[in-house]
């Protein structure tokens, strides 16, 4: 079942003084394919969850339309839009046991008990939860509140799951394991669904595609690769990972765009449509994308280590360059191989252009 948002837009009015408005969502457009797990990603107050909201049918939208399906559903109740929110607070009844809580659902639109029991049993055992029925909520870890969370939304069989931060209430390791657990339920039931994190790598880990959202207005709508490796403007890939931004003019234009830094060429495979001959540009370096080296008049800059930091299976460093307010970050990922730097060592950085990407 496809999902897909028209010129939605969301105004809300501040109660105490009518005259002000804030405008949360901005002529989003999206179409979310049938199967697919789409992302919206962003700072808090970027306008995901309250699209989120829209979509489900728990805010409406000022303007614009919602289909499912091919369906306009934009004066339907949330409960009949025919899909299943997964919440940040699991909002499990803690009255109620894990076999209980998870056919909730499927009482409320009348099944037989037999039919209930069938369904939930199947759906437990999918879930690692068939050793956990009778027990009370109490009894669970965060990690197994969430999958009886997840199992209750999809014993139901929605046709759209939404996922409202769903992990941000656990620990870094089950975050970890919980969101490929999402992302196996997900693909083996083959539910359209969407996912609303502020975490980056969350959303690189579950995601077909990922839409990066800022102050209410889509900023990109990718894949994962395509949004950390060819972002399309300064704040998806600051707000992606980590960056290094390296500005200059462009000079030459064609299959590869030329940029001159400290007057000296440089040609980049990649770039935006958007970048023109004669501009200014900025040149995106991932810290990975850079190597460490001795210093060499042909290095593309050279500096002094400010910082290392040893993490085991990386080496991140700091290197400080003359002329430069922000320090360069390179990260080292088999420094037994590359060797070790240490603060105050004077190093050159080289790169390969394959792993820059160009913005005007």
């Amino acid at each position: 079942m496809s999902v897909t948002l028209v010129n939605v837009t969301k105004i809300f009015t501040d109660q105490d003084d009518k005259s002000k408005e804030f405008t949360a969502v901005k002529n989003v457009n999206i179409e979310i394919r049938e199967g697919e797990m789409v992302t919206f990603l962003g700072p808090s107050g970027c306008g995901k969850t309250t699209t989120l909201r829209i979509i489900s049918g728990f805010e409406q939208q000022t303007k614009g339309d919602v289909y499912i399906d091919g369906k306009l559903v934009n004066d339907l109740p949330a409960n009949k839009r025919d899909s299943s929110m997964v919440f940040q607070s699991y909002a499990i009844f803690p009255h109620l046991t894990v076999a209980q809580n998870i056919g909730f659902g499927l009482e409320l639109r009348r099944f037989k008990k037999s039919e209930i029991k069938v369904e939930v049993d199947k759906i437990m055992q999918t879930m690692g939860l068939s050793a956990l029925g009778t027990r009370q909520p109490s009894q669970l870890s965060g990690g197994q509140q969430q999958r009886v969370a997840l199992a209750r939304a999809i014993v139901n069989k929605p046709r759209v799951l939404l996922f409202d931060e769903p992990l941000s209430n656990l620990d870094a390791k089950l975050r970890d394991q919980m969101r490929t657990e999402i992302r196996r339920i997900q693909q083996k039931f083959g539910i359209t669904s969407i996912y609303v994190t502020h975490d980056q790598e969350e959303a690189m880990t579950v995601s077909d595609r990922i839409m990066v959202m800022d102050r209410g207005a889509i900023q990109q709508l990718g894949t994962p690769f395509e949004i950390y490796s060819r972002p399309v403007n300064h704040f998806v890939a600051d707000f992606i990972g980590r960056a290094n931004f390296f500005t200059g003019n462009v000079t030459g234009l064609g299959k590869e765009v030329t940029i001159s830094i400290n007057k000296r060429g440089f040609s980049f495979p990649t770039f935006n449509k958007d970048v023109k001959m004669g501009k200014r540009a900025t040149i995106i370096i991932r810290p990975e994308g850079l190597h460490i080296t001795k210093q060499s008049p042909d290095a593309f800059f050279n500096g002094t280590i400010s910082e290392a930091v040893y993490l085991g299976s990386t080496m991140e460093y700091e290197i400080t360059v003359k002329g430069r307010t922000e320090p360069i970050v390179a990260i080292s990922y088999n420094p037994v191989m590359e060797g070790f730097y240490k603060v105050g060592d004077e190093v050159g950085v080289t790169f390969d252009p394959i792993s820059a990407h160009v913005i005007s």
